[in-house]
């Protein structure tokens, strides 16, 4: 797909009173190349204000329209992502470094949100109590919250905000996003252009890329009643503190170093497969990524093997212009920060089997031996293309060293016996467990989120967002009133 290089980027990036954001012109930088490939506009925090109050006065019409004319805009929407493949796909690879089958899986996965969201609004929405009072009815029912801010990054950018921006527009929500200002155009723009033309009313959806600015001023907005964050544990925790003071909703999906535990029953050729895919999908850059392979001692020589040659047999490259396995880091910060973390892991002794090299934003395929729980290729959430290989003796000492990350996002066990596999499962602290799988796993239908550093227990998916985009609401009924004592 041919992008507009060095041209400023011109589609309505805002659903509200205004065309362009009143900030610094942003250039769109192309991962693989390092090349300007558009510019933009970027929000500021006075236009934070400006989509809030335009936000609060559409919600109230967009909260009375029929739920079966929310449906028919959300399939409307679904509809046009397919329609729009190729060019939401392109965009997905030039700004962000997605090889074609990783855009092609997002996209699919942000069809299925939309398709998913439009079930939503004609669903119950409450239920009704009993009272010990005659003649009196409690109605308790899920209302929307008003307006919510989306946090998304710029990994799996069209995902990540949308699993979000639909079900809250399912359930009356006016929504305010701010894309990562590396994601603005796939992220932001192009699902702003598909939800206009789809027919959702004016003012009710606002894409505003911008800075950390952009991002605390909507947190901080008296108007914005919930923000739903996806994004660092650092930079999530600040918001949740802020949230908390103001006693404002908040559903933080934030980092982690999921471990896969490979038992010495497990077959190794599928755990290998698992490994790898987990570790090296989208070059790393997934929260659920697997950061740790915890391997039983008496088969780690062989799994090491088995990962190392699917390391090994991954093409590097620049996605738009071949077929690759691996594409670039998203920029040369966080491929010289991957490297840092290897590199201080070697000095404290754990061995490279496989790769270990950056060439400007591209990162070998990586697979380490010999690592301790004190290295940061451990510790740390390494966002790269690197496998970690630390060895264990017993069940509970494998459940231990899963354990020991203060993250609780994803985990996996492979196992010939799928009850020795659960019972470890039950142990382990996370808020995803996947058996004979990998981490990297989204099934739009059912709830998911993280413990510990890894999130505040909001989720995601199926009957769980219904909940998570609404607040509750009591109302009796007496069909004739009570005389009481005063």
């Amino acid at each position: 797909m041919d992008v507009p290089v060095n041209s400023v980027w011109q589609q309505n990036l805002f659903l509200g009173s205004w065309q362009n954001g009143d900030g610094e012109q942003v250039d769109i930088m192309e991962p693989a190349t390092g090349e300007v490939i558009t510019q933009l506009k970027a929000a500021t925090p006075l236009d934070v204000d400006r989509a809030a109050i335009i936000a609060k006065d559409a919600q109230k019409k967009w909260m009375a329209v029929p739920f079966d004319q929310k449906a028919e805009i959300l399939r409307r929407a679904a509809a046009l992502l397919k329609e729009r493949a190729e060019e939401i796909n392109g965009w997905n690879t030039r700004e962000c470094g997605s090889i074609g089958p990783k855009a092609d899986w997002e996209l699919q996965a942000t069809y299925e949100q939309a398709q998913m969201a439009a079930a939503m609004p004609m669903q119950p929405n409450g239920e009704i109590f009993p009272s010990s009072i005659p003649g009196k009815r409690n109605y308790w029912k899920r209302v929307p919250l008003g307006t919510v801010g989306v946090i998304a990054p710029w990994n799996f950018p069209i995902l990540l905000s949308m699993r979000s921006v639909f079900p809250a527009l399912a359930m009356g929500n006016c929504v305010i996003l701010k894309p990562d200002p590396k994601s603005s155009i796939c992220g932001g723009a192009l699902m702003a252009q598909i939800l206009e033309d789809a027919g959702l009313p004016e003012g009710v959806f606002h894409v505003l890329p911008g800075g950390p600015d952009v991002g605390q001023a909507l947190v901080e907005h008296p108007l914005v009643k919930m923000i739903s964050f996806t994004g660092s544990t650092a930079v999530g925790k600040k918001i949740g503190e802020i949230c908390g003071r103001m006693l404002k909703k908040a559903s933080l999906e934030l980092g982690g170093n999921n471990a896969q535990v490979v038992l010495e029953d497990a077959d190794l050729d599928i755990a290998s497969s698992c490994g790898a895919w987990g570790s090296f999908l989208h070059q790393g850059q997934i929260c659920m990524q697997t950061g740790r392979h915890l391997v039983q001692s008496s088969v780690a020589d062989a799994y090491i093997a088995r990962l190392a040659a699917r390391a090994g047999n991954l093409a590097c490259g620049n996605p738009a212009q071949e077929q690759v396995h691996i594409g670039p880091l998203i920029n040369e910060v966080q491929a010289k920060r991957v490297e840092g973390i290897v590199n201080r892991s070697v000095e404290m002794g754990a061995r490279i089997v496989v790769g270990g090299r950056r060439n400007g934003n591209y990162y070998e395929p990586t697979v380490i031996a010999d690592v301790t729980s004190d290295m940061p290729v451990f510790s740390e959430e390494v966002f790269g293309p690197v496998a970690p290989v630390m060895t264990f003796d017993s069940d509970s000492e494998a459940r231990d060293l899963v354990n020991e990350s203060p993250y609780g996002l994803a985990a996996a066990i492979h196992s010939g016996s799928t009850e020795r596999a659960l019972k470890i499962a039950n142990q382990i602290q996370v808020g995803m467990i996947h058996i004979n799988d990998q981490t990297v796993n989204n099934e739009f239908q059912v709830p998911f989120g993280g413990m510990g550093s890894s999130g505040n227990s909001g989720r995601f998916g199926g009957p769980a967002n219904i909940e998570e985009f609404t607040t509750s609401q009591w109302v009796s009924v007496m069909e004739e009133g009570m005389q009481y004592p005063f």
